[in-house]
């Protein structure tokens, strides 16, 4: 199925060829490929308050953006778009399409994103700072890329036609008929952010505090100068934090794993675990490291054949509700259906 989607390469070989260095364009890469859901469902889903969504419309060389939710939609007959994000979170087809690319790793897959235009939609050239995967649905869209020396290469996108796109490269599409585009994307963390959110996490456990004091300051002779004292104050509290890899590596499976802001879980009775299935929800992200688990921005770690069925669970997104419980994990697994993370099918 992969090697289909990759135009006949393995993942191997794309990640050794394309990954992050060119594009790939593959016709027919899902044959029969009419999408996941219809014009009512995507309308219906960027009015709701806890999707991203937005609508562009081209007016001459200029392209006016607004945000969602909204009241109510009406499509313009001509250049107009609405994108919807992280469609993956709410409707289960679209989340098995993103599951497809899981030769990457799930903390680097972000999110499905939809889109439905009318002819001459589009949002313009533009340039991501992130990989992505550009999947056809119905309908026909005009794709111009430039590479860094900005020679164009042009393609027309039909029904389950594919273009991978690496960061950095300048791309315009433009709907050619009223069309759908399932656009798979990888979170790219920067490191700034990285540091920022990082900081955050160490003060939440306690950063070292102390305060200054300077009870033998003499009067300033030059008053604009920083002191001496304080700089090296700085220097000391700021070199007592420690951190050590098992630290990052719990911070980044925290970061990680926790959901967007907009989102909500919506509790479930605990259901006995029996000879069903376990299920996560929609909205769930459960990663691990070795023995340390993270779901949803929080942490647990567990041993031996709890650790083994958790990371079935994790990596399979469902696994069986008895394996679990062989495993003495009934009492999570019941928590995390109460919070709405999980559910128990038969």
């Amino acid at each position: 199925m992969k090697q289909s989607l990759l135009g006949g390469l393995t993942p191997r070989e794309f990640l050794r060829r394309h990954w992050q260095k060119r594009p790939l364009y593959v016709r027919g890469a899902a044959p029969r490929f009419a999408g996941v859901l219809g014009e009512r469902q995507l309308f219906a889903l960027a009015q709701c308050d806890e999707v991203e969504s937005r609508i562009v419309q081209r007016k001459g060389r200029r392209w006016e953006t607004a945000h969602g939710p909204f009241a109510a939609i009406a499509a313009k007959r001509r250049d107009w778009t609405l994108l919807v994000s992280g469609v993956n979170l709410h409707h289960a087809r679209a989340d098995a399409l993103l599951r497809r690319f899981s030769f990457i790793p799930q903390a680097r897959l972000d999110d499905v994103m939809v889109s439905y235009a009318t002819p001459g939609g589009g949002v313009g050239p533009h340039v991501d700072s992130y990989d992505v995967f550009l999947l056809q649905g119905s309908g026909r869209r005009r794709w111009t890329l430039w590479d860094p020396r900005r020679t164009p290469y042009r393609y027309i996108a039909g029904p389950g036609d594919l273009l991978y796109l690496p960061p950095g490269w300048r791309h315009d599409g433009v709907a050619l008929d009223a069309c759908f585009t399932y656009s798979i994307g990888f979170r790219a963390p920067r490191g700034a952010e990285l540091g920022a959110a990082f900081l955050d996490w160490l003060h939440e456990r306690g950063l070292p505090d102390a305060r200054y004091r300077d009870p033998r300051l003499a009067p300033a002779r030059a008053p604009a100068r920083i002191p001496g004292e304080m700089v090296a104050f700085a220097a000391r509290a700021l070199g007592r934090i420690r951190r050590s890899r098992r630290d990052v590596a719990g911070f980044l499976g925290e970061y990680l794993s926790m959901p967007k802001p907009h989102l909500v879980f919506r509790p479930q009775a605990g259901r006995r675990l029996g000879a069903g299935m376990v299920r996560l929800d929609l909205k769930t992200q459960l990663l691990y490291s070795g023995r340390r688990f993270f779901i949803n921005g929080e942490a647990l770690t567990v041993s031996g054949r709890a650790a083994r069925a958790l990371r079935r669970l994790a990596d399979e997104r469902e696994t069986s509700a008895a394996e679990l419980a062989r495993a003495g994990l009934t009492r999570l697994i019941l928590q995390w259906q109460r919070r709405g993370y999980a559910s128990v099918e038969k």
